[in-house]
């Protein structure tokens, strides 16, 4: 199938049969997708934190505004962005660069200087604010993806970040979350959303060419 056919497969499912589960190869075929989206600078500011612990997925689901499709999801995918930027990180990610091309490090020192300069005279919301942006772009490639395994999904930002982010411990790894992707196999008879046709905009009204 085409891409365009595999979007217009998937549906923001309703509820998940809980005995079906998502394999590790095409589980790892999603997070790849994921990790090779574009990011500004290249910086990949945020972290995807893999959850299939149901334990784990119970203290997540007092937070979760749809709490059945999380507790029956095969897996949550928690995307966690930064809270911060510091030259620290910027140095790494940059490090990781130049050694993997086999470059010397600091040949992009130039470059560096400057968005530390950028980020330097910024605050820490600010740097949230950027951070969170980037895990979109991963966010999509992972739906698409998914669509293309016929692995089902539910993107979600309706949840308790305080909640998902203290069951996951995020704040000692230095990062807040921002969305969720719900993944498994819908319950054809429990989740409504199967049998309604896909609505969007028209094109003519979506696009507006200049």
């Amino acid at each position: 199938m085409s891409l365009i056919e595999d979007l217009n497969w998937r549906h923001a499912v309703k509820a998940y049969d809980p005995s079906k589960k998502v394999s590790e190869e095409d589980l790892n075929t999603i997070l790849e997708a994921a990790r090779l989206a574009p990011t500004s600078s290249g910086l990949q500011p945020f972290r995807i934190i893999v959850v299939e612990n149901q334990e784990l997925k119970e203290k997540m689901v007092k937070g979760a505004l749809n709490p059945e499709v999380m507790r029956d999801s095969s897996h949550v995918l928690v995307f966690a962005a930064w809270d911060s930027y510091s030259n620290e990180k910027i140095d790494q990610v940059y490090d990781l660069h130049t050694d993997v091309r086999d470059l010397p490090r600091g040949r992009f020192n130039s470059y560096t200087d400057k968005i530390k300069s950028i980020y330097g005279a910024q605050t820490p919301d600010e740097h949230f604010t950027h951070t969170a942006r980037q895990t979109y772009i991963s966010l999509g490639m992972a739906l698409a993806q998914a669509a293309e395994l016929k692995i089902d999904s539910t993107p979600a930002e309706g949840f308790s970040n305080q909640v998902v982010d203290e069951a996951l411990g995020l704040k000692d790894l230095g990062l807040k979350s921002v969305s969720l992707l719900y993944l498994g196999y819908r319950d054809e008879e429990k989740d409504w959303m199967s049998s309604m046709k896909k609505v969007r905009i028209p094109m003519d009204e979506f696009t507006i060419r200049k």
